[in-house]
């Protein structure tokens, strides 16, 4: 079987992807980190799935993820139930090596960023058996 080879424009785009996304992390980060956030990890990758950063503020412990579309709408439509459940998976994994945690009540937040706009931070998107 062949492989599939990319067009130069496919590299490109990604690349552009990437950096798009690189950006609205950070700007994102700073953001949380500005309204009293305890950033505990970002971008990390679990075998059970990822998440893009984890804060804490007071006893909430906020598994936020991060998409940079056009709109909010395809910002929420980018998030599939399938992609949360994976995110609960991998945020009890994430606290079973920290007991400390343990306490803490688990938020999942989404953060969209939008053309020349600062991130809009959207707490408790996601619940477990919504």
């Amino acid at each position: 079987m062949a492989a599939r080879r990319r067009a130069p424009g496919d590299r490109d785009n990604r690349r552009r992807a990437e950096r798009l996304g690189r950006w609205a992390e950070y700007a994102c980060l700073l953001m949380l980190w500005l309204q009293g956030y305890r950033i505990l990890a970002r971008r990390l990758r679990l075998p059970v799935g990822e998440i893009d950063i984890i804060a804490t503020k007071g006893k909430v412990l906020a598994v936020v993820e991060v998409k940079a579309r056009p709109s909010l709408e395809a910002a929420l439509a980018a998030l599939p139930q399938t992609s949360w459940r994976r995110r609960h998976a991998a945020i009890h994994h994430f606290i079973a090596r920290r007991p400390h945690l343990a306490g803490h009540g688990i938020r999942f937040d989404l953060m969209a960023v939008l053309p020349r706009r600062l991130p809009r931070h959207i707490p408790d998107v996601w619940q477990a058996g919504r």
